[in-house]
């Protein structure tokens, strides 16, 4: 499998070369020169597959080439070592909890991919590889941990200061050894920006073998692709397919499932749920893209106001707005809808979805009003404990914390802060590498 750059100024590459750098010498995101197509008995007769064998079969065509199928299968099994239930809310919608991962988020798929598939091809360089990541939230944390202590690669994450959580701050500022965190004094676009301006700067890379674990890179892309063939998997009517709600921010994760649509899996429609930074539903409604810069909300992984994958979704359906339209429908949730729908499943259902799930909930109940014979599923893309300074005095109750991450929380926060400009980070990198 080749990949181009969207911007198409730069040289096609292998899986290898597209994970490694990350992003196109032209500043495109790399995008697959073929979409796989699976036969219908596949999807057909999903329940007969092993969860490995399934995620084997949908990413072997993107990687062939490049990693040994051995090793590939030994990589997929350990991404996904840990349960994906689809979890009934009620007798129309249900919750694929994606949470159940090292870090209770959904990023620990894409991470644990990708970070595996760069330490088997870092065994093959003499140089450090350097990777460099902005988040909004989970990304960080999903990221320190997948790439913790794996030989040959260092990992620095920019994040925005008191623009995450408390619990994600601790699961990417506590670990040490090769994972360093940098708190900037901004944003989540100035993060992104600054990173972006990192690949491009020649002087930088020279010096630095950089590479990025955003979803920008197809190595934590196209794995998402998992999760939503798995759900098929669970899912009982088989002649109805669902609708899917996915919580929506730098648009990775839904493209994904756009993209395993596109290769075969039965989806009726996608929903692009959103928060109060709403770029892309306020497209798919006007056909005008304006970006804007983020607005800061509780439901805060999906505070992007230019969303870098979206670009990848266009190029899903050749830029075409009415096909896109008849695939995605998209919507702005407020803060009080957030918090009121969140407090109303909770005591009408006994189920707590965390800020971005209650997002993806409503915007899915929103549609299902207008299409009664519907029925679907939100991804509840992380543990509700993740956000419990903001679910607690909703539901006025405790978010019970799992054991997983007792211990880190009560590890000392290692960050060191900077300002959202580039040359603070140009500076901080020479220095420490």
């Amino acid at each position: 499998m080749k990949y181009y750059s969207l911007n198409k100024q730069s040289p096609d590459v292998d899986f290898k070369e597209a994970t490694i750098k990350g992003q196109a010498p032209d500043k495109g995101l790399y995008f697959p020169h073929t979409i796989p197509v699976h036969e219908q008995a596949f999807f057909d007769n999903i329940e007969q597959y092993s969860n490995e064998e399934i995620a084997f079969r949908l990413i072997q065509p993107y990687v062939a080439g490049t990693i040994p199928d051995d090793a590939l299968r030994n990589i997929v099994k350990e991404t996904i070592n840990f349960s994906i239930p689809l979890v009934p809310v009620n007798e129309h919608i249900f919750s694929l909890e994606l949470f159940h991962g090292p870090t209770l988020a959904f990023k620990d798929v894409g991470a644990r991919f990708m970070s595996r598939c760069l330490g088997y091809f870092a065994k093959e360089r003499r140089e450090k590889v350097v990777v460099l990541v902005a988040t909004s939230g989970d990304t960080g944390g999903a990221v320190a941990h997948g790439f913790y202590d794996v030989p040959g690669v260092e990992v620095v994450i920019l994040y925005p200061s008191g623009k995450v959580s408390s619990v994600q701050e601790k699961q990417l500022t506590t670990l040490g050894k090769n994972i360093h965190a940098l708190e900037v004094t901004g944003t989540f676009d100035d993060c992104q920006q600054m990173v972006k301006q990192a690949f491009v700067d020649e002087e930088l890379t020279k010096k630095i073998f950089l590479t990025s674990a955003n979803s920008i890179n197809v190595a934590r892309w196209l794995p998402q692709q998992f999760y939503y063939v798995l759900a098929w998997k669970q899912w009982a009517d088989k002649k109805n397919p669902p609708v899917i709600s996915v919580p929506s921010g730098n648009f990775g994760n839904i493209c994904a499932g756009l993209l395993a649509h596109i290769s075969g899996l039965p989806v009726k429609h996608f929903i692009a749920a959103c928060n109060a930074n709403a770029v892309v539903p306020s497209f798919l409604a006007s056909g005008e893209y304006q970006p804007k810069k983020a607005i800061a909300t509780i439901s805060n992984a999906m505070d992007v106001g230019n969303p870098s994958n979206f670009v990848r979704i266009l190029e899903l359906f050749h830029h075409k707005l009415g096909d896109l339209r008849n695939v995605l429908t998209g919507y702005s949730i407020s803060d009080d809808e957030t918090r009121s729908v969140l407090k109303e499943v909770y005591q009408q259902y006994n189920y707590l979805p965390d800020p971005h799930g209650a997002v993806g909930y409503l915007a899915l109940e929103r549609y299902l009003r207008q299409h009664t014979n519907a029925k679907g599923m939100f991804l509840e893309t992380a543990h509700p404990v993740k956000f419990y300074d903001v679910v607690e005095p909703v539901i006025g109750e405790t978010v019970p914390v799992p054991d997983a991450i007792k211990e880190q929380l009560k590890l000392a926060k290692q960050s060191s802060l900077i300002a959202p400009d580039y040359d603070a980070l140009k500076a901080t990198l020479l220095d420490r590498y």
